[in-house]
């Protein structure tokens, strides 16, 4: 994680996401490289496993077909607003469709950042060996306007004594 000094009044830090270090041990805060002149510095936001199913590689598909290929980081700032401190990591993604609900919430930030070649290799041979293309099936049409069955209101073989939906005739003495 790289932290700048903000550029507007309201926020005086600004947090981005510097690399994806794959095998980095553990190491949160640890610095990667020291402060600069203008209060820039590098910092090790954490170590997250990165877990694939083989039923989500059509989003891995959508990611690893962007330009450039991408994992997505998802960050979180302690008490919800920005500060100086060092965000949460939550989570490390190659799924496009998880990082799209961690956007949703708007509490989390989600960083796209180009992915190594060697995830990138281990990513296209997972789905290579997964992915399973579903057919397209087109739905048929169906007339939703159903034909009024029998329901006990207005059906002669229901003997009712006030039914407003039966027809005048079936109220007369001696009709049905």
């Amino acid at each position: 994680m790289t932290r700048r000094p903000g550029v507007t009044r309201w926020s005086a830090w600004s947090w981005s996401v510097a690399a994806i270090l794959p095998g980095a041990g553990p190491g949160r805060g640890k610095v990667v490289t020291p402060e600069a002149a203008d209060g820039t510095v590098t910092l090790h936001a954490g170590t997250a496993r990165l877990d694939l199913f083989r039923t989500d590689t059509e989003a891995y598909l959508t990611a690893l077909n962007g330009k450039p290929p991408a994992l997505f980081v998802i960050l979180r700032h302690a008490g919800g607003q920005p500060s100086g401190e060092l965000p949460e990591l939550v989570s490390v993604t190659a799924s496009a469709y998880e990082a799209q609900d961690y956007a949703d919430n708007g509490e989390d930030l989600v960083e796209r950042v180009p992915l190594p070649p060697a995830l990138e290799d281990w990513i296209r041979a997972f789905v290579a060996t997964h992915h399973r293309e579903d057919p397209f099936v087109k739905r048929k049409r169906r007339d939703h306007r159903t034909p009024a069955g029998p329901d006990g209101i207005g059906d002669p073989r229901i003997r009712q004594a006030a039914d407003i939906y039966r027809p005048p005739a079936a109220r007369k003495p001696g009709a049905g």
